[in-house]
């Protein structure tokens, strides 16, 4: 008989175990291998071999998903494990000399590596302690690690004195584990008015309020909805963006971590409006204790009918599922998104079809992020003519802010759009640090644009990127004069290249071309004609990129060219 290779041993008892859990089905791919790994430490090319066997996939797709996350390791390591952050924001908080620390004060019996933002910029310079959040560090109590110091935790209960809060609204009064409390703050208000009108109304409501997605792109919510609803095709799907992943960027973290119900209940609205009957929590894994508390919510949201069958005695029934990633900032992109719900590699889609004629498993998706579904519950309770009396007509109701840097009151606040960088700073961030002068913001996140001194006092919204500012996902890092505007376009560009899935070869080439320019002009090596091939590539990666990722690059690039032209031009 033909030997052709193919092999029959026994499969390990346990994968075969996992598999049956999740109905061999091969999106739970991730799940089973984040499962064996917390339990071995790390994964054989036998573990994953089995897996593949399990879920009836190929091993070389099975690996591919394996290789792809960062906390995903594909051999044995020491099951305690530190992970440090090197983001702009604990880059200019001291991540490097932590780093120093932590290698001369742990053994080899941890893993010790560096990773991309944490989503914990407020608690800069952050770390993954054991897959528990840590921050802000300090050389001072680096050994106290070991004993179980996680650092300080931030809270944000008390609101400023200039700040217009709906999204926090109770926020440090509402107990985030507790249904209870949620009601009796009004939690699920909304979903009830929203279920007493035909779901066409509820979208005509949503859009009347001009409420915009508040991930970045500022697209109308309502319209989305819109498009999915009209779509003919079933059955269709809501997912909700938790894979916060942006340097500067925290306030989903903060908005779970308060009221993990607000964010659940727009969810449900969405699906009665647009006619989807399940739903996904995508939370990046780096989120571990905000996933619990969403589980945790969305089971007591079912106990109380407001999930699953018959929602409120109706017809309408939504089922809504809590999915963790493992590492992996591009799946921010949601066709990544998706593909990584679907069990593949976390790569992106191009475009078109969009998610909301085909999304997850090829039917009509809303896909929005936290904030933005946090949003909805208000305005289904108060109206969509009361939601448009806050703040800038053209842009209505509230936005949450991150503000860091070298300013006296780093952290999170609610208010509404077209602030300018000289009132977020000041009214907002208690003014520059003491010895402090302003130098340059970088405006939106990672992706955004390095904004001079000449621009403090244009009003930000989603048209001001036009006029060099930036409000993306509403975040803001301050730098003052001792921050050179090359040194944190270096930062950028090595987080841009560390988080490029590789897909396309503009992203994957580019981006390091880029560091590399960028290393030798903050050593003072610069080359002639340096600044010139920043903008070509800039331009290559602006126009040649499959998705946000490779194109938004060349923002903070061109942005810093054109601003700090001197700097580059000294360096």
């Amino acid at each position: 008989m033909l030997n052709i290779g193919i092999s029959y041993e026994p499969m390990d008892p346990e994968i075969l175990a996992l598999g049956k859990q999740h109905n061999h089905n091969p999106e739970a791919i991730l799940e089973i291998l984040q499962a064996l790994q917390n339990r071995h430490g790390g994964l054989t090319n036998q573990t994953i071999r089995d897996v593949a066997r399990t879920l009836q996939i190929p091993f070389s797709r099975a690996y591919g998903v394996a290789s792809f996350y960062s906390m995903i390791y594909t051999e044995p390591k020491p099951m305690k494990s530190i992970r440090l952050c090197d983001g702009p924001p604990c880059w200019l908080r001291g991540a490097a000399e932590i780093r120093s620390a932590v290698d001369g004060a742990f053994g080899d019996d941890w893993v010790i590596e560096r990773t991309s933002c944490l989503g914990l910029c407020d608690r800069a310079p952050a770390a993954l302690v054991n897959n528990q959040q840590c921050g802000p560090l300090n050389l001072d109590r680096v050994a106290e690690i070991k004993d179980g110091w996680r650092g300080e935790y931030r809270t944000y209960g008390q609101p400023l004195a200039a700040e217009v809060r709906i999204l926090l609204a109770n926020a440090g009064d509402i107990d985030p584990h507790s249904i209870d409390s949620a009601l009796d703050y009004g939690a699920y208000l909304g979903l009830k008015n929203a279920i007493g009108k035909p779901p066409e109304e509820v979208i005509e409501e949503v859009i009347q309020s001009g409420v915009r997605g508040r991930g970045g792109a500022g697209f109308p919510v309502g319209n989305k909805w819109r498009f999915v609803g009209m779509q003919e095709r079933n059955p269709k799907y809501v997912v909700c963006n938790a894979d916060e992943s942006e340097p500067l960027v925290f306030k989903d973290r903060v908005l779970i971590e308060n009221n993990p119900h607000r964010i659940i209940e727009g969810m449900i609205i969405a699906a009665y409006a647009a006619g989807a009957q399940e739903g996904f929590i995508y939370i990046r894994g780096e989120y571990q204790s905000q996933a619990l508390l969403l589980e945790n919510a969305v089971a007591q949201a079912q106990e109380r009918g407001y999930l699953g069958d018959h929602i409120l005695d109706t017809d309408f029934s939504f089922h809504l599922h809590i999915h963790r990633g493992a590492g992996a900032y591009i799946c921010g992109e949601e066709t990544a998104l998706l593909e990584s719900l679907e069990g593949k590699r976390g790569e992106p889609r191009v475009r078109p079809p969009y998610p909301t004629v085909s999304g997850y498993r090829g039917y009509p998706t809303i896909v929005n992020n936290v904030e933005s579904f946090a949003s909805i519950p208000a305005i289904l309770a108060n109206g969509s003519a009361w939601y448009r009396t806050i703040g800038d007509p053209e842009c209505p109701g509230t936005k949450l802010y991150t503000l860091l840097g070298h300013v006296n009151r780093p952290g999170l606040f609610e208010a509404p759009f077209g602030l300018t960088l000289r009132q977020i700073i000041e009214e907002f961030g208690g003014g520059m640090q003491a010895g402090s002068n302003f130098n340059f913001a970088l405006t939106g996140g990672a992706a955004g644009l390095i904004a001079p001194a000449a621009l403090l006092d244009i009003p930000i919204n989603y048209k001001s990127v036009g006029q060099g500012v930036s409000l993306g996902a509403g975040a803001f890092l301050i730098c003052d004069q001792s921050v050179s505007p090359v040194a944190m376009l270096r930062e950028l560009l090595h987080f841009f290249e560390s988080e490029s899935c590789g897909k396309c070869t503009p992203c994957r080439i580019g981006t390091t071309q880029c560091r590399q320019i960028l290393d030798r002009m903050v050593a003072g090596e610069g080359y002639p004609g340096d600044t010139q091939a920043l903008e070509d590539l800039a331009d290559i990666l602006d126009k040649d990129s499959l998705c946000g990722l490779g194109q938004s690059t060349s923002w903070p690039i061109r942005s810093a060219l054109r601003h700090f032209e001197e700097a580059f031009a000294t360096s």
